[in-house]
């Protein structure tokens, strides 16, 4: 298959699903057109987490901490199966489940005055259900912090010389947060100087590596786990500081960032054309990794993900201007994230190929590190066509998926605490509203998880699996709450029975197979939280259905 025609493909159908789709479900079921209504950003403007935004600043703030590294390693790992599955579900479940959840998180805290999913549950089924998801919700994201810690620690520990542009980035995203929010700059013009200032440190980094083996760490579990240790301290510190110090500003240099690294690597697709040689379909027979239903929460950010929604109702809802602005924000985003995701897939299957040592399809079920490392080297290949030295190249793509993690980092640690503040408020535990002691109950546990060797080893599958029910669950929440106001909700229900289908399904087999006591654990403690929660959601509608039905017609 030429990777070429399968980009101009993959991109058309996004666009499509941009131009008529999106536009079909902002009109016909999320109501947009209550425009005249005052943002949660304008009523409760605090200067911290409640910041009126350019729309075009928090897009890129948005498609930053939804594009982490995820939607790199799930795509790599989703490989073992073959090309074609995982562009079909990265492609189609984007523009038909993915986006459509996220820009419904989004719409829904904005008329429910910026409120979480599990919040706004609440006030559509009741209140026992706000309790569970918000501990469902708890669980997920120090699965997240661990995965993304785990993954940026390993990247810094193989590839010393993107920690000085990744840590230059901090500096240079606080001095532009001071020009455009204090000094009222334009935020285009900082910003592309912004970047460019980070790209002459990434050429500076290439060949001045910081590597903590020169400090005396010989230990390379010792190098990831001080790594580790130094991420969450940083996220704990960014995520108590006013969005528009660092957040907003570092997101927006790196949605630049992502267009320029995207732009580069389907540039040289373009020009280079190379051929897709690792089978389409592989690996059918694999009873210990069956394509279905793990395909479908391998690759969750990519397709979709209910840690989306987090960031739609926990930070994006806080900052948007205008109602009007949700379906660039809500669902444009997401059509980005997939297409990292595209890209991801293409630079695995075709720029792999001219990697010096090959690349012929995964031979056995692969880890997040060997997935990581096979976007790097195919992308950096495909860059290397484009005349970018080899150096170049690689660092380039290493300091692309460590700046997008490093921001899901800072995004997730901050929703942790509004998700414990807002259990202490529900459980009436006042002493949990500290947003201190909120931050620092998000970051142990998650530390304790990402430096447990034995758990981290199996943890991308249960952490995909949560996620994606936890997408099936805010569907389900949505679904509710638009059949309520007599909508059309098919375009809402379907993916979220898909999704529900899928995961408790892989739960139940990571349950049965889990290495772990802690990791039998959580995915049993997941499994019962998801049912308990579904049963509630069924009961409502049964109790409901009469009333509602009456007053539809």
């Amino acid at each position: 298959m030429n990777s070429a025609l399968l980009t101009i493909i993959s991109l058309s159908i996004f666009y499509l699903g941009y131009k008529f789709y999106s536009k079909y479900i902002a009109e016909k079921i999320y109501g947009l057109d209550d425009s005249y209504k005052k943002t949660p950003a304008h009523e409760f403007e605090d200067g911290i987490d409640y910041v009126p935004t350019n729309k075009h600043i928090l897009f890129g703030h948005h498609f930053t901490s939804i594009a982490g590294a995820a939607p790199i390693i799930g795509p790599c790992i989703a490989l073992y199966w073959g090309w074609v599955p995982a562009v079909l579900w990265v492609v189609l479940g984007t523009v038909f489940m993915g986006a459509v959840h996220d820009f419904g998180a989004l719409v829904l805290s904005l008329k429910e005055k910026g409120k979480s999913v599990a919040d706004i549950s609440s006030k559509v089924i009741n209140k026992r259900i706000r309790i569970m998801f918000l501990v469902f919700i708890m669980l997920l994201t120090w699965l997240v912090l661990a995965v993304f810690a785990e993954a940026i620690a390993s990247a810094f520990k193989n590839n010393p010389k993107a920690v000085l542009p990744v840590n230059i980035e901090i500096i240079i995203a606080i001095i532009i947060g001071y020009f455009i929010y204090k000094k009222k700059f334009d935020a285009l013009i900082p910003s592309v100087i912004a970047l460019a200032v980070l790209y002459l440190f990434v050429w500076i980094g290439t060949y001045n590596p910081i590597d903590l083996k020169d400090l005396g760490f010989n230990n390379d579990t010792t190098i990831k786990n001080t790594w580790i240790l130094i991420l969450f301290v940083y996220s704990g510190i960014a995520s108590l500081i006013p969005v528009w110090i660092l957040l907003q500003p570092r997101d927006y240099i790196n949605s630049h960032q992502l267009i320029v690294g995207l732009g580069l690597i389907f540039l040289s697709i373009f020009i280079i054309q190379p051929e897709i040689t690792i089978p389409a379909i592989d690996h059918l027979n694999d009873k210990e990794h069956s394509i279905i239903p793990f395909l479908f929460v391998t690759i969750a950010c990519g397709a979709i993900s209910g840690f989306h929604g987090l960031v739609s109702s926990g930070t994006t809802s806080k900052q948007v201007s205008q109602m009007k602005d949700a379906r660039m924000i809500g669902y444009g985003a997401t059509l980005g994230e997939g297409s990292l995701a595209l890209a991801a897939i293409i630079a695995a299957a075709a720029g792999y190929a001219m990697h010096e040592h090959g690349f012929h399809g995964h031979t056995s079920f692969p880890d997040k590190a060997t997935a990581i490392g096979t976007f790097i080297n195919g992308g950096a290949a495909l860059l290397e066509q484009i005349s970018l030295s080899k150096d170049l190249a690689k660092n380039l793509m290493v300091v692309l998926v460590v700046s997008f993690a490093a921001t899901t980092l800072d995004s997730a640690t901050r929703i942790q605490r509004y998700i414990i503040t807002e259990f202490a408020s529900a459980t009436k535990i006042n002493f949990l509203k500290n947003k201190y002691l909120a931050t620092f109950i998000s970051i142990i546990p998650a530390y304790f998880i990402a430096t447990n060797d034995e758990i981290r080893k199996e943890l991308w599958q249960t952490f995909g699996a949560s996620n994606q029910m936890l997408a099936a669950l805010t569907l389900m929440i949505i679904s509710i709450y638009f059949w309520k106001k007599k909508k059309n909700i098919i375009p809402l229900l379907v993916p979220m029975i898909i999704i529900m289908v899928i995961t408790i399904w892989a739960l139940i087999i990571k349950f049965k197979t889990a290495d772990t006591p802690l990791l039998t654990i959580i995915n049993g403690t997941l499994i019962l939280l998801i049912l308990w929660m579904i049963i509630e959601g069924c009961i409502y509608c049964f109790k409901n259905y009469k009333n509602i039905k009456i007053s539809n017609e």
